[in-house]
């Protein structure tokens, strides 16, 4: 085994005392002798972007002749589908966004200049003063996470958690320049990168989005891409090839409860600092401009509304001096908020109100009036207005020619130019870990007969992962990537020029025996939400990577896996099918490139070796999510650090254990409905196609009328009165947002559908109980199915409470991804029909006794 000399295992004190200083050059102190809790715990930083008086003293200029109407509107930032040239006129709102999967004109395929063009017009709108009095300019904030993914044929680089493989803070820097560069070419201002996570447990789905699980390479890759995409004060300092940085989620995103993304982190305040802020103190110090608040709480409190970590810690004791800018509607998940009205957020720190949907406009008014009451202080506005403004100054806003007159604006040659697909190609090859090479497979010939498997062998959408083109970075086609090229575009290129002759075989099947099979393999896209997991185990239930790497090896044919993945997982069968194995994560646009690393040159040469090391422990069991470097009991498969070269010993045979225990939570009730709902379900009315979130102990919505009622204690159920209507009506159960959700342990062990029902009528003909997941790889898609229910349920008494159960494999017959799940159970008729409902939950070892049984 061969660990990077940069990836040593170091101690978090012994590196954070020497990337923290205060501005007296004194280490900050992250030993176990540091305050617990407090504001001590906190470094003043020196920051590399200092205030000037010229600047302060415009700022104040123009504040002073600012109406509040105009103030707030520098605070709004609405979203491209949901605004109109004529509001930004109306309103002149300081910034504005496109959401993951939001392009001008609605069109996915639309061109560079389609995206000039629209922020020539808002830009224009912005400083014409005829309607709102106002000419300060706006700015376009974007996603742009692994190069400017939102727009087609741009370079889209690999995933951060392959940047954190790699271990090079220099490339990360090209990176951020290229990227910024190509941003520019669209006439965009500001990026909402990078994120400076530090996961601590990947069943996150946003675990790609950090870099490492240790806090040393975030803090110096955090200053890394700031440098890149803002430039260096003493050099270029946010210039015409430049962008607005924002370093995020503020704070503690990646160490939530279980990895539920938005969740809770109950880390102490040291911990929160030593292992969660590392990011914000390397990039705070090399000047990021900008800081977005997180969806997650600390604590139990939402970050979008905790006035101590935003501005006690963030802004008065680390001396941030930029702007606070929320994520998508977070200020309405803060207590007593919604997404049109929160003063706690503006109150607690929180500078800019990142508001897409229609919600921008009350929220607008309300905020104009809680000022007016004096809910909100006049003071607190004028503090966020003047970090917009410092930040438009720095930027050169008010200097620099409109979007479309810009230095580098319409050069469309620029986007997925030759030097940044050569920069992404670099940092492929870097990211690429060595996890196994029996017998020394690797590096392969290309003078070799190669068959090539697998679903992502030849799909750039695939290998690209989330946060591509489309927001979760699904429905996207090879064709969607002019310039890009595929894994198997590199395999074929080096094959043939060493006369080696090649086979793309998704299922692996063949005419001639290779010499060699590739397989490459691995998770569908995703990104925040729809990925967070149950388990860090690979495929469970159908394994059907598995088999096919199991078929060509009793064939005889030594097998080479390229895994496709956003986090480590368990693959020990995997591992156990492979001759070499290859951790690819995701590697982006230019896939061709791993296979530059896979191949000799056609004189027999090494051309590139593998250089990458893990920057996340790799787990040993399907349960250990949260296994870390510098844990007590620290026992990974394959530690932090490592990563074969070509001569290295192999470190792994072909025994590691297949079998696993289930953990608690696979094996005990798995609860929706108890009187409240469960963690992370809500429950809404149906009618027909529309939904009706339920709010209170009563509602109605069109033909359903629900209340809570008693069965053993109060409101420990409710009842449901539903009319008869054509689309039919009832109630359903949902992920929050429609995530999906990982519910496959409850297909195993005899699992049924459990609910206690009373029957307070007659049952009609038809009731309908049934079951939504997600289409493999495509969160807008849906399978679903449903079960005519109502023979049984007339079995039951009138006005007594029973058990009504089903067969959670009736629902798999009909096609139902557990893995998937997103609406777990939906009762719903078109008939009339009254009865109440507690007690719903999936419980093990009772499908043989079942009201409704289905064979496997």
């Amino acid at each position: 085994m061969k660990f990077a000399k940069s990836l040593l295992v170091l101690s978090v004190a012994g590196f954070l005392g020497a990337a923290c200083s205060q501005q007296n050059n004194e280490a900050v102190d992250v030993s176990n002798n540091m305050p617990k809790t407090g504001l001590e715990i906190w470094p003043e930083l020196d920051v590399e972007v200092k205030q000037s008086q010229e600047v302060e003293a415009r700022v104040a200029d123009i504040l002073k002749g600012m109406t509040l109407e105009q103030k707030i509107a520098q605070m709004i930032q609405p979203e491209i589908r949901d605004i109109t040239v004529e509001d930004m006129r109306k309103y002149g709102f300081g910034s504005y966004l496109n959401g993951g999967g939001a392009f001008p004109n609605d069109n996915k395929h639309a061109t560079p200049q389609d995206w000039i063009n629209l922020a020539e017009s808002l830009y224009q709108a912005s400083i014409d003063d005829s309607l709102d009095g106002s000419n300060i300019p706006t700015m376009w904030g974007t996603d742009a996470v692994h190069g400017h993914n939102n727009v087609i044929g741009a370079t889209l680089f690999p995933h951060n958690i392959g940047l954190g493989a790699a271990n090079n803070p220099e490339l990360i820097e090209e990176i951020a320049k290229a990227t910024a560069t190509e941003v520019m070419v669209t006439g965009i201002d500001w990026v909402f990168a990078p994120t400076v996570a530090t996961v601590r447990d990947d069943r996150w789905g946003r675990t790609y989005e950090s870099y490492s699980e240790d806090p040393d390479i975030v803090y110096e890759y955090s200053k890394a891409i700031v440098r890149g995409l803002q430039g260096r004060p003493s050099e270029d300092f946010l210039g015409d090839s430049r962008v607005i940085s924002t370093i995020k989620h503020f704070i503690g995103d990646g160490g939530t409860v279980k990895g539920d993304d938005q969740g809770d982190n109950i880390a102490n305040e040291s911990d929160l600092f030593k292992l969660h802020a590392q990011g914000y103190v390397g990039g705070l110090t090399a000047g990021a401009q900008s800081v977005m608040a997180s969806f997650n709480s600390w604590h139990g409190k939402k970050i979008h509304g905790d006035k101590y970590l935003l501005t006690d810690v963030l802004k008065d004791r680390m001396g941030f001096d930029g702007f606070v800018v929320g994520d998508w509607n977070g200020h309405g998940q803060v207590a007593g908020c919604s997404n049109s009205d929160c003063a706690q957020a503006v109150n607690a720190g929180l500078d800019i109100y990142m508001v897409p949907t229609d919600a921008w406009k009350p929220l607008y008014e309300n905020l104009l009036a809680q000022v007016n009451s004096g809910e909100i202080a006049m003071s607190r506005i004028d503090d966020a207005v003047t970090r917009i403004l410092r930040v438009k100054i720095r930027a050169g806003l008010f200097e620099k020619p409109s979007p479309a007159k810009r230095i580098l604006s319409g050069k469309t040659e620029l986007i997925g130019q030759q030097s940044h697909r050569d920069i992404a190609k670099q940092a492929v090859r870097e990211s690429l870990v060595l996890l196994k090479n029996k017998q020394n497979i690797l590096p392969l010939s290309s003078g070799m007969n190669v068959l090539v498997a697998g679903d992502a062998a030849n799909n750039i959408g695939k290998q690209s992962g989330g946060w591509t083109i489309t927001w979760q970075g699904t429905n996207n086609t090879n064709e969607d990537f002019p310039g890009g090229s595929s894994i198997y575009d590199g395999i074929k290129q080096h094959v043939e020029a060493g006369k080696g002759s090649v086979t793309l075989s998704e299922d692996a099947s063949f005419t001639t025996k290779p010499d060699v099979a590739i397989v490459v393999f691995g998770e569908e896209p995703y990104a925040e939400g729809h990925g967070d997991r149950e388990h860090v185990d690979y495929q469970r239930g159908v394994k059907s990577d598995l088999a096919l790497l199991k078929k060509l090896k009793s064939q005889g044919i030594p097998v080479v896996s390229v895994f496709i993945s956003g986090r480590p997982l368990w693959v020990n069968a995997e591992l156990n099918a492979s001759d070499a194995f290859v951790a690819a994560w995701l590697p982006g646009s230019e896939g061709s490139a791993v296979a530059d690393v896979l191949f000799k040159d056609a004189s027999g040469n090494v051309q590139y070796d593998f250089t990458g090391r893990l920057s996340f422990s790799w787990p040993a069991s399907p349960s250990q999510a949260t296994v870390n470097v510098h844990d007590e009991d620290y026992e990974p498969l394959l530690p932090y650090g490592f990563g074969l070269s070509y001569g290295d010993e192999n470190t792994l045979a072909d025994d590691l254990s297949e079998t696993y225990e289930a953990s608690e939570e696979e094996v005990k009730d798995r609860k929706l409905f108890t009187g409240t709902m469960q963690k992370p379900w809500e429950l809404m009315l149906t009618s027909g196609y529309e939904l009706e979130a339920v709010k209170a102990s009563t509602a109605s919505f069109n033909q359903v009328q629900y209340r809570t009622v008693d069965r053993l204690v109060q409101e420990d159920a409710f009842r449901l009165t539903i009319a008869p209507s054509e689309a039919g009506s009832g109630v359903q159960i949902a992920s929050k947002s429609y995530f999906r959700e990982d519910m496959l342990a409850q297909t195993q062990n005899d699992a049924v559908l459990s609910f206690m029902v009373k029957l307070e009528s007659a049952v009609p003909s038809s009731v309908m109980l049934g079951m939504s997941c997600e289409s493999e790889g495509d969160p807008a898609g849906s399978c679903s199915t449903q079960l005519n229910i109502a023979d049984k349920l007339a079995e039951l008494p009138l006005n007594e409470w029973a058990t009504f159960t089903v067969d959670t494999r009736c629902f798999v017959n009909k096609g139902i991804k557990f893995e998937n799940m997103v609406v777990p159970f939906q009762l719903s008729t078109s008939q009339a029909l009254t009865l109440s409902v507690s007690e719903i939950s999936f419980k093990f070892d009772q499908a043989k006794s079942a009201n409704i049984i289905c064979a496997q």
